[in-house]
């Protein structure tokens, strides 16, 4: 019988640290567009907070709800609070609260410091948080999960923080905002591809619950071929290579026979490669003499 972590180690893992690199690699990436120089340091801090925020509070409001619909009853995956019953619901939800409340007090305060117009983006990032799996219909029971991570853990995350640097976008702040994106997406795959059954079971209609356990290795795949993608047309072709051999283990894992707990090393694989890759990509970017 497994020992139930201690009081401040239950919260840890409830926040799910191997899913972090989605919230602080783009705004790495971000930052890297611009020289070393003329780096506004706090306005990357402050990105990176209101990122961590985002995904902690998402991830907290994901145990919240996940655990009274009764859907985290049969998970395999990380530890849950809610449905361990160590600690009550409403504590859960105040948790999410209150770190989405950390993440609006910070980005008012980088809002201040840039352009009011961040204050609309992250008000809808931060509903898009808590309805991913809380309110009557949840977008990420169907299938719009993807959608979410691929356009604020990407796209949004990466060109913001290029923005609040000198508020200007490079344009190939998009393109990277897609490989950041590709990336994130992957991590959600892994945690997809593990739960398939029990999401089924559930009625938590993932697209990877949707196309059932064979076919959503081939939308992992999409997913790094996304990371290929965004950092080509980023003129970043060393990347594709070095990500080709960072996702390699997750690929044959991906489209190995295993189920269940035993796909609980794919989000380690993946974490580990988007790390390789935000460390790779901000390293070349910093090298380079200017913005292109």
């Amino acid at each position: 019988m497994s020992v139930a972590p201690g009081p401040l180690r239950r919260w840890v893992l409830a926040a799910r640290p191997r899913t972090l690199p989605a919230a602080l690699v783009p705004v790495v990436v971000g930052t890297a567009l611009v020289r070393p120089a003329s780096i506004e340091w706090i306005n990357s801090l402050l990105c990176a907070v209101v990122a961590l925020a985002l995904q902690i509070g998402t991830n907290y409001a994901n145990d919240y709800s996940d655990g009274i619909r009764g859907t985290d009853a049969a998970r395999v995956g990380p530890f849950r609070l809610t449905a361990s019953g160590l600690v009550t619901p409403r504590r859960v939800r105040n948790a999410a609260f209150a770190t989405f409340a950390l993440g609006a007090l910070v980005g008012l305060l980088l809002a201040s410091r840039t352009s009011w117009w961040l204050v609309a983006i992250g008000a809808s990032a931060l509903l898009a948080g808590w309805f991913y799996t809380g309110g009557p219909k949840p977008y990420g029971y169907f299938g719009f999960g993807e959608l979410f991570v691929f356009i604020y853990f990407g796209l949004v995350a990466t060109v913001g923080t290029a923005f609040v640097q000198h508020e200007t976008i490079p344009v190939r702040a998009w393109w990277l905002g897609v490989a950041t994106g590709a990336m994130a997406c992957a991590l959600l795959e892994a945690n997809n591809l593990r739960d398939v059954e029990g999401d089924q079971a559930a009625g938590k209609m993932t697209l990877a619950a949707r196309l059932g356990r064979r076919r959503a290795s081939w939308l992992y795949v999409a997913c790094v071929v996304g990371v290929f993608v965004g950092t080509v047309l980023a003129r970043q072709p060393l990347v594709p290579l070095v990500a080709l051999v960072a996702y390699a283990p997750a690929i044959r894992l991906a489209f190995s026979t295993r189920r269940g707990r035993e796909l609980i090393p794919l989000l380690q694989f993946s974490a580990r490669a988007q790390l390789l890759l935000g460390v790779l990509l901000a390293t070349l970017l910093s090298a380079e003499p200017y913005w292109r």
